[in-house]
């Protein structure tokens, strides 16, 4: 099921209380239960309105970003209604296994967030043309200062920054392309950046 275009919206304008009382454990408990069991539809939908809310605030503190709080509550209750079966009611109550669910996604989406700027670096080399890039509209690896200035660098560097940019590689398709380990990729990286900045602020 992929949560049948749920419309998140809706859902999180529906009422929702907090957990306090045994009878809402119980509730919660026996909902996931029945979406483990038989991938009941009306009582994932229970859950997800329940959850939601919750979860979005979470996602909201953590990556401050609605837009990724909503990516943080579709794919947690996308994976409530995948592995519900995996619920252990004598381990816990569905509360806490949901938000842990919620938190080892969310703890993968800041590793894939940090992951995708190391492969991009662009943070670390277009700061040296803010003031460029506030007047003139051009990708700076096409300007012939910037190509200037890259063919300075040693001829290891040069490479992994034309890899990078110029053939929009990732770290780790240079790093197999090179027949290079990653570290060594990172660290040739650092160094050609390093001489970037130097030379252009001595420009």
């Amino acid at each position: 099921m992929q949560t049948q275009h749920i419309e998140v919206s809706n859902r999180l304008n529906s009422s929702y209380k907090p957990i306090q009382n045994e009878e809402d454990v119980a509730k919660l408990d026996y909902w996931l239960n029945l979406v483990g069991e038989t991938q009941d539809k009306l009582a994932f939908s229970q859950l997800f309105s329940w959850f939601a809310p919750k979860i979005r605030a979470y996602g909201i503190k953590k990556f401050n970003d609605p837009t990724l709080a909503m990516d943080l509550v579709q794919e947690t209750m996308t994976l409530v209604w995948r592995k519900a079966a995996l619920f252990n009611q004598t381990k816990g109550n569905a509360s806490g296994w949901i938000f842990t669910v919620m938190r080892n996604h969310s703890f993968d989406m800041l590793r894939k967030m940090q992951s995708n700027k190391e492969d991009t670096i662009s943070s670390d080399l277009w700061p040296l043309f803010d003031k460029q890039v506030e007047t003139i509209e051009t990708d700076w690896l096409e300007s012939k200062q910037l190509h200037r200035l890259v063919s300075l660098l040693p001829e290891a560097q040069r490479v992994v920054v034309e890899g990078l940019y110029i053939q929009g590689l990732t770290q780790h398709e240079l790093s197999e392309h090179l027949d290079q380990p990653i570290g060594t990729i990172k660290s040739r990286l650092r160094l050609a950046l390093s001489k970037l900045r130097q030379e252009y602020e001595n420009d």
